[in-house]
């Protein structure tokens, strides 16, 4: 995860708080699978920042697209603004 800016590995973090944006979606853009997400968030959070969001994520559904309903195949909110320095978004 050293090839990440710092710009990404912030991205990264935004994405991986927010509760309807899944793990597959950071893959896609960053190319870093879950297990490398929760190193990230381990190594650039607070210990008792990371213990939240790890209480957090466990079991929600939201976060894994293979347990999600299956109406949602997108990885935003349609109601969300593009974010310029997201590289999904200028596709």
């Amino acid at each position: 995860m050293e090839f990440l800016t710092e710009k990404e590995i912030d991205r990264i973090i935004e994405m991986a708080w927010e509760d309807r944006t899944p793990f597959e979606a950071i893959h896609f853009q960053f190319g870093i699978k879950e297990p490398q997400v929760i190193e990230l968030m381990r190594r650039h959070s607070k210990k008792s920042s990371f213990t939240m969001w790890r209480k957090r994520m466990k079991g929600r559904n939201t976060k894994h697209s293979h347990i999600r309903a299956t109406g949602i195949s997108r990885f935003k909110c349609s109601r969300q603004r593009a974010i310029s320095s997201n590289k999904i978004s200028k596709r």
